[in-house]
């Protein structure tokens, strides 16, 4: 006994010894002081951004609040009209001067960084863009300021990883924390800011990132709720489901709302289809589209800007069943006007506001029916407020959090997830995409079909291939007797080598110029792309799996 006690400090330490190597290794302690920083720097920008839509608001409006809606009702009509108008000539004059993409950064963008290894999101650029979209929601334009924040905060995140000189995992986790934080900052709810950073940008959980993503959403919180107070960003009252009789109606409810969000997702595909085959240049793009989304809103004020004051408003019971149908449409359109002219915004908050109204016209018409049975029309707004956005976003969980944090209502949980579950199902059959999914698929990137069909269409030639000596003889590619010659270039796919590797039978082939199809300068092996495709995967697992 005594000699177990004499050796148990060599064996504890035996024990911990590779654990905190491999803590170190990460260097997990920097890590973590780093999303402390971060978070507290996204929660700073995110008050930022937020009073500066205000002040480009008073400007018209003469009101810094999100009560928008109040405020128009007392505006002249002409001010309605082309205050959206001159935001789009700022926009317009933004996007030609200083934005290389011709477009803000949002969420998609924010994926694509966490996904492809060397793509990073500029700061100087994200400054511009979040400047862009305060132009844009403070003038008018029908979007939401979540996702455009999410970007600024993985810029944030992006400098700071240089700084450090982390690994590339841990990269990863502090974009993932920047956009816990801002998440959390923008809604006040740190728990659906964790969940959103694993769910959408992580695309898994990770016990290693749980820990700095914590922090940064925490840290996060903390900032927002000492400037903006600490209360859910919108008040409702205490509903209480009436009867466990009404749960096939929120069954209905789903199925209604997965229809909405297929809708939304159409409308907007639809419409930048639209305007992108439209010839008309990029500075009146914005303002052809302020001056639509005006007129709309000299009928229907409510879909200005973010819409935070209407969504409030159905929740509380107070628009009636016509003018909720009526505001479906008209802030579908809105907000599809809004992302095809180039206005910068996100769809999280339009998401939201349609969830709210989809809900609270459904909950009117149940309870016209079922006049004893239907519990508020205000219950079903919050309840449809997480499944439209849940489908929309491809985000059920975060969502459902969102929901909870926002409203402060933690009974209805039971019928939200009932309601979000079937939206998201229903969803994925008809439409077969999240919004976010659809983004980046127009660019190229396929995520949904498995980490080994993003590798293949990621990794390129130039990646595995053996380049000729700089000073060897220019090889020309020629026939062989009658066959075409088979080769590769150094921008084609590591799919479509392997394909050709299978397709010829041949183990080696050449890789030519680009701009000369016949000047041979270099050549790629089936073996060498195996091995790299093995390694990419395995990397990719690695990732994802570590605890």
């Amino acid at each position: 006994m005594p000699e177990i006690l004499k050796n148990l400090p060599s064996l504890i330490y035996k024990w911990i010894e590779p654990n905190l190597s491999s803590f170190n290794a990460d260097r997990q302690l920097p890590v973590w002081f780093a999303a402390l920083v971060i978070g507290s720097a996204v929660s700073i920008a995110a008050i930022i951004f937020r009073e500066a839509i205000g002040l480009v608001q008073w400007t018209w409006l003469y009101d810094r609040t999100e009560n928008v809606v109040t405020a128009a009702i007392d505006t002249p009509w002409y001010i309605i009209l082309f205050a959206p108008v001159i935001g789009g000539a700022i926009v317009g004059w933004i996007l030609i001067n200083f934005l290389p993409l011709r477009r803000t950064g949002g969420i998609p963008d924010v994926i694509e960084a966490r996904a492809i290894d060397g793509r990073d999101i500029d700061m100087k650029s994200a400054l511009i863009s979040a400047g862009t979209t305060a132009v844009s929601l403070g003038a008018g334009a029908s979007a939401g300021r979540e996702g455009p924040m999410v970007h600024l905060a993985a810029a944030i995140a992006t400098w700071f990883a240089k700084i450090m000189n982390v690994p590339r995992g841990s990269q990863n986790t502090l974009l993932a924390s920047g956009t816990a934080a801002a998440v959390s900052a923008s809604f006040n709810a740190p728990i659906a800011g964790v969940l959103f950073a694993h769910e959408i940008v992580l695309g898994h959980y990770s016990r290693r990132s749980f820990v700095p993503i914590v922090i940064a959403a925490v840290s996060g919180t903390i900032f927002s709720r000492l400037w903006f107070g600490d209360i859910a960003a919108f008040e409702i009252p205490d509903y209480q489901i009436t009867s466990y009789w009404e749960f096939p109606a929120f069954a209905v409810l789903g199925l209604v709302c997965a229809l909405v969000s297929v809708i939304f997702q159409f409308a907007l595909v639809g419409t930048d289809y639209v305007a992108r085959n439209i010839n008309i240049s990029l500075f009146w793009r914005p303002v052809a589209g302020g001056f639509l989304i005006g007129a709309i809103a000299l009928f229907f004020p409510e879909i200005l800007g973010v819409g935070y004051e209407a969504t409030d408003m159905a929740l509380k019971n107070q628009l009636g069943l016509q003018l909720l149908l009526a505001l479906l449409v008209a802030k579908t359109a809105a907000t599809a006007i809004t992302i095809a002219s180039r206005f910068g915004g996100g769809v999280f908050s339009p998401a939201l506001y349609l969830c709210a109204m989809t809900g609270g016209a459904f909950g009117l018409m149940a309870s016209s029916v079922f006049s004893e049975l239907a519990s508020s029309h205000g219950l079903y707004a919050i309840l449809g407020m997480g499944a439209v956005a849940a489908a929309v976003l491809g985000a059920p969980f975060s969502t459902t959090m969102i929901v909870f944090e926002l409203t402060g209502g933690y009974t209805l949980s039971i019928a939200l997830l009932l309601a979000v579950s079937i939206a998201t199902g229903i969803n994925q059959a008809i439409h077969g995409h999240s919004l976010f999914e659809w983004q980046l698929e127009m660019r190229g990137l396929f995520f949904r079909d498995g980490p080994h069909k993003y590798v293949m269409r990621s990794n390129k030639v130039k990646d595995f291939m053996t380049l000729l000596e700089q000073d060897a003889e220019p090889v020309h590619l020629e026939k062989q007797g009658d066959e075409e010659p088979v080769f590769l270039q150094e921008n084609d796919s590591l799919e479509k080598a392997l394909r050709m590797f299978d397709d010829s039978g041949l183990p080696d082939l050449p890789v030519v110029d680009v701009k000369s199809d016949n000047i041979i300068i270099g050549h790629a092996t089936q073996i060498r792309a195996l091995s790299h495709f093995n390694k990419a995967l395995v990397a990719a697992s690695e990732e994802e799996h570590r605890g």
